[in-house]
């Protein structure tokens, strides 16, 4: 499914929005604030952003540039109700994809979505799975092989952006039902009046804005496998509902007296304790034994080592090709930082990263400099590269050197350029560079 944020501060029109949007097949989520989207765009990755011009805490076109800068897949629909042409104009030259004046109109919004998926090459569709080569990874592949070939029902647990929908779809193919339908649904973006409808589908007048039939994603995936995205959200009706379908093999779309019968596969994935949740009495107990005949645990991306370079070698080599650009590697400094940093993001915020940097960087290498400051600024707190044989202080003092030397390097020795893009202010700067001989 086509992912879509609204970014909209209008409570009314932003759930209007959504439900539009989550009734014509999309994957749709929403937030009221920059500073929500900020954090949404940085934890997942959309198809289509639609953002207000006006945000209680940052104009639309700020946020428009921050977007193109951290998400540059992401195609950016600007919408206002003070609509003129030379906002339009700005718009479109920062890298909006549209301009729509409110109200909007649905039919024209749903157009224009369409055109755009259709010229788009949706990430998650190029990348492939990426095995890894770390004691956590070889584990995690070894087990996903095993269970393949089987009909066991799997459940992934893991935090968010640790891959589990990438580990879903390599599981399908590689198992006995690999020509026929994988299916994905997140279950935690479908509005819970939806959710019966997006699993089992509705026939044409059974609710408000139900106006014609619509498959749910059991039927879709008849005869191959359903991913099930952060089942621990659906409510409590629901999962009884999801129990009988698997158990019984059959389903009812909403609306209809009619039963269906399905053959599916059921993979699910949550990133909250499923036990914890029965304990609690939010989680059938029923459904989790029949959902977790084996259960894979997603490593989280700060503890695979070395992999964290040869997934942000795989990334770079995709980022390269969706942006013309011909970067080579990374310097040994932004390595070094790389495997520092804790990525609480993991693959997700790792690839983001990548394709930032990789939009940004002008030199036939990534620098430590490229990096988001909230990486590269590591080098002046606690970051040490550990080398046997080597004290502390000298790795550092020689890794700061470094770093300093690329910045004036890239900024062509202006100081109030290279403080800034160390996150530092200039006085430090200089005091630094006489501490290291640098002047």
């Amino acid at each position: 499914m086509v992912k879509i944020l609204i970014i909209e501060d209008d409570a009314a029109f932003n759930s209007l929005l959504r439900t539009w949007l989550t009734k014509a097949g999309y994957r749709a989520e929403s937030v009221l604030s920059a500073g929500e989207a900020m954090k949404a765009v940085q934890a997942g990755v959309y198809d289509i952003i639609l953002s207000d011009l006006r945000l209680p805490d940052t104009e639309g076109l700020a946020l428009l540039q921050w977007i193109r800068e951290t998400s540059p897949d992401s195609a950016v629909f600007i919408m206002t109700g003070y609509a003129d042409i030379h906002t339009a104009v700005q718009a479109i030259r920062l890298g909006a994809a549209d301009y729509l004046e409110k109200p909007v109109d649905p039919v024209l919004l749903r157009e224009k979505i369409d055109e755009i998926i259709k010229k788009k090459d949706r990430p998650h569709e190029r990348i492939p799975f990426i095995k890894g080569e770390s004691v956590a990874s070889e584990k995690l592949y070894e087990h996903m092989m095993l269970v393949a070939p089987t009909f066991l029902s799997v459940l992934i647990s893991g935090a968010s952006g640790t891959g589990k929908e990438y580990v879903a779809n390599h599981i399908h193919q590689n198992s006995l039902r690999r020509e026929e339908p994988f299916v994905a649904l997140d279950c935690g973006a479908i509005p819970r009046d939806l959710a019966g409808s997006e699993l089992f589908g509705h026939i044409k007048g059974s609710f408000t804005g139900a106006i014609g039939d619509k498959k749910g994603a059991f039927e879709m995936a008849d005869g191959g496998t359903l991913f099930l995205d952060e089942v621990g959200n659906l409510s409590t009706d629901i999962q009884m509902q999801l129990l009988r379908a698997l158990q019984e093999g059959v389903i009812k779309p909403v609306g209809s007296s009619k039963f269906i019968e399905v053959n599916i596969r059921i993979i699910t994935a949550t990133n909250v304790d499923l036990k914890e949740m029965i304990e609690q009495g939010k989680f059938r107990e029923d459904l989790y034994h029949r959902i977790n005949e084996f259960q894979l645990n997603m490593p989280l991306l700060k503890d695979r080592g070395q992999d964290i370079l040869l997934f942000a070698g795989h990334f770079l080599e995709y980022a390269n090709r969706q942006m013309n650009k011909k970067i080579k590697g990374f310097a040994p400094e932004a390595q070094e930082l790389m495997l520092a940093y804790d990525w609480r993001g993991n693959l997700r915020e790792l690839l983001n990263v990548v394709k930032r940097t990789v939009l940004l960087s002008e030199g036939p290498q990534v620098l430590a400099t490229d990096l988001p400051e909230e990486i590269h600024n590591l080098s002046f707190k606690e970051v040490v590269p550990q080398t046997p044989g080597q004290d502390a202080q000298t790795l550092k003092e020689q890794h700061e050197r470094q770093m300093i030397t690329e910045a004036l390097a890239r900024t062509r020795n202006n100081k109030t350029k290279a403080a800034r893009l160390l996150g530092i202010d200039r006085k430090t700067l200089y005091n630094k560079m006489k501490l290291y001989n640098m002047e």
